[in-house]
């Protein structure tokens, strides 16, 4: 995309994730060697994301970092290759993002995440302002830096999606700019196995907000103005085998419905926790995420 045109702009980390598929049901520490499955893949927040919109056919820019080896030349090449507007990616010097997780068979993971020099980097702000000026939507993770490009986001007028993540305390002070500046709040309910109470402090907050919260098998919550509403699961021939990057998926099939595709709240809810739900049924890879066909497909199956 050489004039930088865009529909959306994903602001957060990509790195590389290593999982490793437990063949018990937990780790042995009576001994010194588990026997198990390793797989490296492109993943976190950014990969996922970045990934989930272009393969819906959404002209995507990404705005991370890697490092100068090889795992940042392979993420680079990967991000290419799927037609992503890598412009935005600078280099962290203390090398790329890497995330371990350990995967229980039902699907669950334990995650060990280093997010390398994100605490103290600075990113381009000329720069990430011209991307921003040729997008639509703004899907912002949260390395530290990112914070410094939320105003302008806002400035250039763009929707702002934030994910806040497995948020424990809704007063934590590293996300307040991030849930200021966001459009729609996208969170896990991990914590919080009733989401009822956290929805309406950020909406008392923020009234204006659109909070879209993953509950996993529980399905989903979707708080506005208007109301908490709760919705069921989706159904889907696949089984839920790595739930790596599904509450990506939920923000992604979200955003792209309700911001860029124009279609209705509940709609969008559906099509969120159907990419979501596909995502939970690919082991080891953010490749091969759900695209616009398979979207209608199960869209259909959902609806009829």
């Amino acid at each position: 995309m050489d004039d930088l045109t865009s529909d959306v702009v994903v602001v957060g980390n990509v790195g590389i994730d290593t999982n490793i598929y437990l063949p018990g049901t937990d780790i042995d520490f009576s001994v010194e060697a588990n026997f198990t499955e390793n797989i490296d893949y492109v993943g976190q927040a950014g990969g996922f994301t970045s990934r989930g919109y272009a393969q819906l056919g959404k002209r995507t820019a990404f705005i991370g970092t890697v490092g100068q080896d090889y795992n940042g030349d392979l993420i680079r090449k990967t991000l290419t290759n799927d037609g992503i507007d890598i412009t935005g990616l600078f280099i962290d010097p203390a090398g790329t993002a890497r995330s371990i997780n350990f995967m229980y068979r039902d699907g669950r993971r334990k995650n060990f995440y280093d997010g390398k020099g994100h605490m103290t980097l600075q990113p381009d702000r000329a720069l990430c302002r011209l991307i921003f000026s040729g997008g639509r939507l703004a899907h912002f993770h949260l390395p530290n830096w990112a914070r410094t490009l939320l105003p302008l986001a806002k400035e250039c007028g763009l929707t702002i999606g934030v994910d806040i993540q497995d948020v424990v305390a809704p007063d934590d002070p590293y996300r307040q700019d991030f849930i200021q500046f966001a459009d729609v709040l996208f969170f896990s309910a991990t914590n919080y196995p009733d989401p009822t109470p956290i929805i309406k402090l950020f909406l008392a907050i923020r009234p204006e907000l659109i909070i879209v919260v993953g509950m996993g098998a529980d399905g989903c919550a979707l708080g506005t103005v208007e109301g908490i509403r709760y919705f069921g699961p989706v159904e889907m021939d696949r089984p839920v085998v790595d739930t790596n990057g599904a509450g990506d998926g939920l923000a992604v099939g979200f955003l792209s419905s309700y911001v860029l595709d124009d279609h209705c709240l509940e709609d969008s809810v559906l099509r969120g926790q159907i990419a979501a739900r596909y995502t939970c049924s690919l082991r080891g890879t953010s490749q091969g995420l759900i695209n616009t066909a398979l979207m209608e497909k199960y869209y259909r199956q959902n609806v009829e």
